[in-house]
């Protein structure tokens, strides 16, 4: 099975290292970062990436003699004239890769990912990005909602897939599909969810979709700006309204890495925006090292 193929799956041979060297166990989350929502009714972005082993997952086994972590960017959002929207880049560390989130479909097609991007609504609508691409188990993410329109006078973009949910479809009448739902985790000490799905664009004067839990980034109903996922979240960005230069789609929030470690790990991150902490009882004075921006950890004690 691949390194990444399982939320609780990993190894020292994983990471390139012989049986011999010396290591530290940790429990990881690993969220890239979410597509940007599609232009033109668009549909909404997909989350980045959901992977992690906590809680009961197989920790990492690494040595964290400056181990690399890079924090994947949310994707680039635009205008409905012509701009080519992204989708999210993955976060890493060591083996474990999360997928960035797939943009929203509009003007380009909907892409897949760690959950994929909600399709247009515009005729011809284009499909729904994939989530969970590539393939791993458990699954990292969802696909995204399909676009819809009342054949007349308005277009609906799909919602964003999430880590726990799919992205909900158009209703064909005039609301734009909401994100699917992010996942929770308390790796850090308390319950945080991440990985939302961005809300579906839809035409003037309609509902659009609002981001699912998680940070994914609400649709725009006609001109405007649609809503940016929320920074290290991995919350996809919610899908433009209007055909037209006035009309915006969201950018994708930015991943987020954290490792926890046991309580006597001496550990340490650079740079200095990323941060260490210690958890009160009763998680045992665990470690936490907390990655919003790509950067590296050292650990100077072995358990």
């Amino acid at each position: 099975m691949p390194l990444n193929s399982a939320r609780g799956g990993a190894s020292a041979k994983g990471f390139g290292f012989t049986s011999g060297v010396k290591t530290i166990e940790l429990d990881y989350l690993v969220v890239a970062g979410g597509g940007a929502g599609g232009n033109s009714h668009g549909g909404g972005g997909g989350a980045g990436g959901f992977i992690t082993s906590f809680p009961g997952g197989t920790k990492l086994k690494a040595p964290l003699t400056s181990t690399p972590v890079t924090v994947g960017a949310g994707g680039t959002g635009g205008t409905t004239c012509g701009a080519t929207m992204t989708s999210g880049s993955p976060s890493i560390v060591g083996s474990i890769t999360a997928t960035g989130g797939g943009r929203g479909g509009g003007q380009g097609v909907a892409a897949n990912g760690g959950s994929g991007g909600g399709a247009a609504g515009c005729a011809p609508r284009t499909a729904i990005g994939l989530g969970n691409t590539p393939p791993v188990s458990p699954s990292q993410g969802s696909d995204g909602g399909t676009g819809g329109t009342d054949g007349v006078s308005f277009a609906q973009g799909g919602g964003g897939g999430g880590a726990g949910a799919v992205g909900n479809n158009a209703n064909n009448v005039n609301a734009g599909g909401p994100g699917g739902a992010g996942s929770a985790n308390s790796i850090s000490g308390s319950p945080v969810t991440y990985a939302g799905g961005g809300g579906g664009g839809v035409s003037t004067g309609q509902p659009a979709g609002t981001g699912g839990s998680g940070g994914g980034g609400d649709g725009r109903g006609g001109p405007g700006t649609a809503t940016a996922g929320t920074a290290n979240t991995g919350g996809g960005g919610g899908g433009s309204g209007a055909i037209g230069g006035a009309s915006i789609s969201g950018a994708g929030g930015s991943g987020i890495v954290i490792l926890r470690a046991p309580g006597s790990a001496s550990l340490s991150v650079s740079p200095g925006t990323n941060t260490v902490t210690t958890l009160p009882a009763p998680a045992g004075g665990c470690k936490v090292a907390t990655f919003t921006v790509s950067g590296d950890i050292t650990n100077s004690t072995f358990p």
